[in-house]
């Protein structure tokens, strides 16, 4: 009887042991989540473009009546776009800015990947400030201004990377990225039609052979998707009924960039479509047959540094770029690694609207090493630079090596 009531004491204290370390945890909880609200709630605000332009956005949907959409999950389904456009603008003191992502659109990426990380883990995007003016006047300061096509990386939406965009417009360059019904994450159309990515579509779900064939039938689409903006930006180009594009658009100098599963997009449009005059891979897997053709205009590869990642000096990826990059003259060529920079950084979401106990976590981990702003920053000036010089003609000089930004390191494949 002794014996069962010690052991009814040591359970007792037992149970109050635990009961004071889950409600520890649960404190804890409860902080932690409270300080990722209040950093929620917090505004951001964007990079200041670098450039001399002030910038404008618009948007347009263009529709496909020959084409049909093949990534769509029902047979005879039309194919349309959502054409996000920045563009040297007129400046404006009392402009209406932009929202960074419409609410429409806000409300539908809630409803798709839920409020955990909608509400803690990023930044209220309704309270992100960008600096692109709502439909503004295209800028006169020259007659007309080179085309760079944009994709985004996987199913992001192209509006997460309004830095970019917004930055390399400032320099003078047109920038155009799109997002497509049943392949981008959630894509509103004009009446408000909100259409989702078709699981079939979604490459995380997948593993293995069945992951890089669908990588690379969703990198065949968005390739075509942009021969099929291309196609619309001649049109507007030709007679847009607002006035805004007519005579603007240098057609004869387009370039391309993309992040992650777009990086390889830009590599195979410029396989495909001979309108292409220069391109970027930011941090890109090559998929296609570009891997073992090659391409004939110049290129940069634009890399985050996998040096922690094991293999990585043999990985296949490596091999393919090495293959697409020695099939290149000397001079239309170029490897940049920013040093420390993530692979996810390269977007406003990874670089800057994280949580920044999240963010803290990551550097503790060792996964983050480079400020996310320096991230964007060292990706936009050597995006515009290497336009500037193969769409623009300014000297190869401004691509030369060595460089004063200590992250940048040139890499020559052998």
């Amino acid at each position: 009887m002794l014996r069962y009531s010690k052991l009814l004491q040591i359970l007792k204290s037992l149970g109050k042991i635990l009961l004071k370390v889950f409600v520890a945890g649960i404190s804890s909880l409860l902080v932690v989540l409270a300080l990722m609200w209040v950093d929620h709630s917090r505004e951001t605000m964007l990079p200041m473009p670098t450039g001399p332009f002030a910038v404008g956005r618009t948007t347009y949907i263009w529709s496909d009546t020959k084409q049909q959409e093949i990534m769509a999950p029902k047979p005879n389904t039309r194919r349309e776009v959502f054409a996000w456009i920045w563009y040297p603008a007129v400046p404006q003191k009392l402009s209406r800015p932009v929202e960074y992502l419409p609410a429409p659109w806000r409300l539908a990426l809630e409803n798709q990947i839920g409020v955990l990380l909608t509400k803690f883990i990023t930044r209220d995007l309704s309270k992100v400030k960008a600096h692109s003016i709502y439909n503004g006047e295209v800028s006169p300061q020259q007659h007309s201004y080179p085309v760079i096509l944009m994709r985004a990386g996987l199913a992001a939406l192209t509006t997460d990377y309004t830095a970019l965009a917004e930055d390399i417009a400032s320099h003078g360059y047109v920038v155009v990225g799109f997002d497509a019904p049943y392949r981008t994450t959630v894509v509103v159309l004009s009446n408000g039609k909100v259409i989702t990515r078709a699981p079939q579509n979604n490459a995380d779900l997948v593993g293995g052979n069945e992951q890089e064939d669908l990588a690379k039938h969703l990198v065949q689409a968005w390739a075509s998707d942009m021969s099929f903006a291309l196609d619309h930006l001649e049109r507007l180009n030709s007679s847009d009924t607002s006035g805004r594009f007519s005579g603007r658009l240098d057609l004869k100098r387009v370039g391309v960039f993309g992040h992650s599963l777009g990086g390889a997009t830009a590599l195979q449009f410029c396989h495909d479509d001979s309108r292409c005059k220069a391109g970027i891979d930011v941090d890109g897997a090559p998929l296609g047959n570009v891997v073992n053709e090659g391409i004939k205009q110049p290129f940069m590869f634009l890399m985050s540094d996998h040096s922690n990642e094991p293999g990585t000096e043999t990985c296949p990826v490596l091999a393919n770029i090495r293959s697409i990059y020695n099939k290149l003259p000397a001079d239309k060529r170029l490897h940049i690694l920013i040093k420390g920079s993530n692979h996810f950084m390269f977007s406003d979401r990874g670089a800057m609207l994280m949580s920044p106990l999240m963010m803290r976590m990551l550097r503790i981990l060792g996964i983050v090493h480079i400020d996310g702003r320096r991230q964007i920053t060292l990706t936009s000036h050597y995006i515009s630079t290497f336009f500037d010089v193969y769409l623009k003609g300014k000297p190869a000089s401004l691509l030369n090596r060595p460089t004063k930004d200590q992250e940048i390191e040139y890499v020559h494949l052998k």
